[in-house]
C-alpha cells in the first residue's frame, strides 16, 4: 500500500511546490500572461488552420523579456518584525516590519512577501489523512461544499513597502489570517519587485525567523449552571503547598492544648503576653473536569480542532467564575493541568490547548483511567468527545455510577446522523450534539 501511494506524494509535492512559485513569482498579469501562452501552444499547433501562433510567439517574447529584465535586481536589505506575542485562530492578526535599504539607490515599488516553514506534511502524516478521506462517506451537498487544505494553516496578504530612500527606512504593515492553532514559524522575508512589463517578479530574500503562538479559535457560551456543586479540597486552594495544610485563614484565637506550633500567630503573642493561634476552616468550592478527547488516526482532523476549540470556549467560561478547572487529556502520555482561583490563567489554559495534538497509539480507555483515578476531587465533569461510540457510552456509564454530574458534548461531521444521547437518554439536558459548522449556534442553546 506505501509503495503504492509514494509516487502519488511526490507528484503532489511537486505539483503544489510548483503552484506556489508560480503564484509568487507571476503577477496576476503575469499568470495571464502564462496562461494564455500555454492555450496558445495547444491551440497553435495546427498553423495551416490557425494563426494562433502568432499570438503563442508574441507571448513567448513577453515572458522571456520579463524573465530576463529580473536578473538585474541586485538590491540587498535588513527587515525586522514586531510581532506579537500570540495570535487567535480564526481572527486577523496585524504586525508591522521595519525595512531597510542597504543600496545606495533609491527602491521603489516593492511588495513584501512572507516567508514560512513549508506546511506540506511528511509521507505518512499525509497517508493516514488520505486513508481516513477514503473511508468517509460523504453525503452530496457536503462533497459539493468547497474544502480547506487541511494542512494550510495561514493566509497571508502581500503588504506594499513605501519608497525605500537610499540607506533608508520605511515600516511596511502586514495582516494574516491564521487558519490553524499551534507554532506558526516564520522563516525569512522577501523583497520582491515586477519588471518593467509587470508579469515577473524578482526576488531579494533576508533571513528573519521567527515563531508566534496561534491559540484555538473560541465561542461564545451562555452563562450555564455547569455541574456540581461545593466539594471539600484538601489542602485548599494552593493544594498543599509549601507545608501541609492551607485552609483558608477565619480568625485569631487563644492557644489551645494540641494546637500545631505552625499555627502560633508571633505577633499577637508578644502583643498580649499569651499564646495566640490562627483559626483556619476546610476550603470548599467548585472544581470541574474538562475532558477532551484526542483519539484520532487523522492528522490534522477538523473534528479534533472544532473539539479543542469547544474546549478552549468552555476553559475561558470556567475560569471567569469561583472555581477550579481540571483539564485532562491524553498526548503522548496523560496529562492534567489545573488552572483558576490564583493557579493557572486563562491564557496559560488556551497555550496548553493550542499544542494538542491527535492521540493514534492509544486506546480511549487511556483517558478514561486518567478521569477515574482524578475522580474524587471534581465536582462535576465537562466532557468533550469526537465520537459516540460504545467505549465512549460505557466511560460515561461508569461516570454515572459514580454519581458524577455531566455535561456531554459530541462531536459530528456535517450530515452526519446525529446519535441517541444511549445512557444519557433519561436526562436529556446533559447530552449535546455539536454538528461542524453550526457549533456556535448549537452552543448558544445551552443553559
Amino acid at each position: 500500500m506505501t509503495l503504492i501511494y509514494q509516487p502519488i506524494y511526490w507528484i503532489y509535492r511537486v505539483m503544489s511546490g510548483l503552484w506556489y512559485w508560480s503564484r509568487r513569482r507571476f503577477t496576476l498579469a503575469g499568470l495571464c500572461v502564462a496562461g494564455s501562452f500555454i492555450i496558445a501552444g495547444a491551440v497553435g499547433v495546427d498553423i495551416e488552420n490557425t494563426v494562433t501562433y502568432q499570438s503563442f510567439t508574441l507571448l513567448l517574447s513577453f515572458l522571456l523579456l520579463a524573465l530576463a529584465s529580473s536578473l538585474f535586481f541586485r538590491a540587498t536589505f535588513s527587515a525586522t518584525r514586531t510581532l506579537p506575542r500570540i495570535g487567535t485562530a480564526g481572527q486577523p492578526l496585524h504586525y508591522r516590519v521595519q525595512v531597510k535599504n542597504l543600496t545606495a539607490k533609491n527602491q521603489t515599488g516593492l511588495t513584501l512577501l512572507e516567508e514560512l516553514a513549508d506546511p506540506r506534511p511528511a509521507f505518512q502524516e499525509w497517508l493516514a489523512f488520505q486513508m481516513a478521506e477514503s473511508k468517509r462517506v460523504r453525503p452530496f451537498r457536503v462533497t459539493q461544499r468547497r474544502r480547506e487544505n487541511p494542512f494550510r494553516r495561514v493566509k497571508v496578504k502581500e503588504a506594499e513597502v513605501p519608497p525605500l530612500p537610499a540607506h533608508g527606512g520605511a515600516e511596511a504593515r502586514v495582516e494574516m489570517f491564521p487558519l490553524r492553532r499551534g507554532i506558526l514559524r516564520f522563516t525569512g522575508l522577501t523583497l520582491a519587485r515586477p519588471d518593467p512589463l509587470g508579469l515577473f517578479r524578482s526576488f531579494s530574500k533576508v533571513a528573519a525567523p521567527q515563531t508566534v503562538l496561534i491559540l484555538p479559535k473560541r465561542y461564545p457560551i451562555p452563562p450555564i449552571a455547569l455541574p456540581g456543586a461545593m466539594r471539600y479540597q484538601k489542602g485548599g486552594v494552593a493544594l498543599a503547598a509549601n507545608v501541609g495544610r492551607s485552609e483558608e485563614f477565619v480568625a485569631l484565637r487563644d492557644y489551645r492544648h494540641g494546637d500545631p506550633l505552625r499555627h502560633i500567630h508571633w505577633r499577637s503573642w508578644a502583643k498580649t503576653g499569651k499564646p495566640i493561634v490562627k483559626e483556619f476552616e476546610d476550603e470548599f468550592f467548585v472544581r470541574h473536569a474538562l475532558v477532551l478527547d484526542t483519539f484520532d488516526d487523522e492528522p490534522n482532523s477538523e473534528v479534533l480542532e472544532e473539539a479543542v476549540s469547544v474546549a478552549a470556549s468552555f476553559a475561558c467560561t470556567v475560569l471567569t467564575q469561583e472555581s477550579l478547572l481540571d483539564l485532562l487529556f491524553v498526548g503522548n502520555q496523560s496529562y492534567c493541568f489545573t488552572a483558576g482561583r490564583g493557579l493557572a490563567q486563562a491564557d496559560q489554559m488556551l497555550e496548553i490547548l493550542a499544542s494538542v495534538r491527535n492521540c493514534a497509539d492509544k486506546k480511549f480507555e487511556t483517558l478514561e483511567h486518567l478521569v477515574l483515578n482524578h475522580i474524587s476531587v471534581v465536582s462535576g465533569c465537562i466532557c468533550v468527545l469526537q465520537r459516540w461510540d460504545e467505549a465512549r457510552k460505557k466511560f460515561v456509564k461508569k461516570m454515572r455510577a459514580l454519581d458524577i454530574p455531566l455535561l456531554v458534548l459530541v462531536m459530528v461531521r456535517p450530515g452526519e446522523k446525529k446519535p441517541d444521547a444511549g445512557p444519557l437518554r433519561d436526562d436529556p439536558g446533559t447530552f449535546h450534539v455539536l454538528e461542524i459548522g453550526r457549533i456556535e449556534e448549537e452552543l448558544g442553546k445551552l443553559k
